[in-house]
């Protein structure tokens, strides 16, 4: 299957919030997307659905979440709520709606910003979508908190990241890892990723379902490892948001980057009955 290489990494730009900065790049030209990862990613999570998205005729604007990538780690709080808040802040920045495209806890903080500002939203991506917490014994969620600790977080997410990836790996996966894992081992960095992991709570999208209008899709990888039957879930999320279901076979957690050609047909299908509606 063939895919389109990376583009060109554009400028870095910002919007302050109140304790920090967060970075975002800008592409493009015509109805706006934004482009959000899931937690330990970096915003060229989206480099190879981007050029697409760019080359169809629109505006694409990828941001990396606080404390992640180019932003500051200078936040107290990390999750669906503040990811969300950052999210509206960008759109309002850009001063008009958007089809939020969000991966992962992303997704949770996509719904959020079209529940309660649906002004803002024209529809949502939801990628292999956390938008409830998933069920988990005491003893797994303390396992995990002590895996995620500062001290040794990247060495683990290095490790981890493959399994993430189930199926076809990106072309560029190896490159990417390496980008991702420099990024963790910044110190301050390391540290906002692992305060990301513990303070993630998914019981406020859960609680926004229902509020949403905006049309949605949504796109899961059949062999995402994150939920226990990646199908099930997606119907969850399809029947509570009223939205079309795309499988995408031989991906994990980030078919936008390990399908890009089918993801992308998807999404830009998608686009276009938005902007017929």
């Amino acid at each position: 299957m063939t895919s389109t290489a990376p583009a060109p990494i554009p400028p870095t730009r910002f919007i302050v919030r109140p304790e920090g900065r967060v970075a975002y790049d800008l592409q493009g030209s015509g109805p706006l997307l934004v482009l959000v990862p899931g937690m330990g990613e970096l915003r060229s999570a989206y480099r190879f659905l981007t050029p697409k998205l760019v080359a169809a005729g629109y505006s694409v604007a990828s941001t990396d979440l606080r404390g992640h990538g180019d932003s500051d780690t200078t936040f107290s709080s990390y999750g669906d709520v503040e990811t969300a808040s950052d999210v509206r802040a960008l759109i309002t920045h850009l001063g008009r709606p958007a089809v939020i495209i969000g991966n992962s806890l992303a997704a949770g903080s996509a719904v959020i910003v079209a529940a309660e500002h649906p002004d803002q939203v024209d529809g949502l991506v939801l990628i292999g979508p956390f938008v409830r917490n998933p069920p988990a014994h005491a003893v797994t969620r303390a396992l995990f908190r002590t895996m995620m600790a500062p001290l040794w977080v990247a060495a683990v997410w290095k490790a981890y990241m493959p399994t993430l990836y189930a199926g076809r790996k990106p072309e560029d996966f190896q490159e990417y890892r390496k980008a991702v894992v420099a990024s963790l081992r910044r110190k301050p960095y390391g540290k906002a990723f692992s305060l990301t992991t513990r303070q993630t709570d998914h019981d406020p999208a859960e609680a926004k379902l229902g509020a949403v209008t905006a049309p949605t899709m949504v796109i899961m990888g059949e062999k995402d490892p994150d939920f226990k039957d990646p199908a099930a879930e997606a119907r969850f999320v399809a029947g509570a948001l009223r939205a079309e279901v795309v499988m995408v076979a031989d991906a994990g957690h980030y078919p936008q980057a390990q399908q890009p050609d089918v993801t992308s047909k998807a999404v830009l299908r998608f686009l276009r009955a938005v902007q017929r509606a």
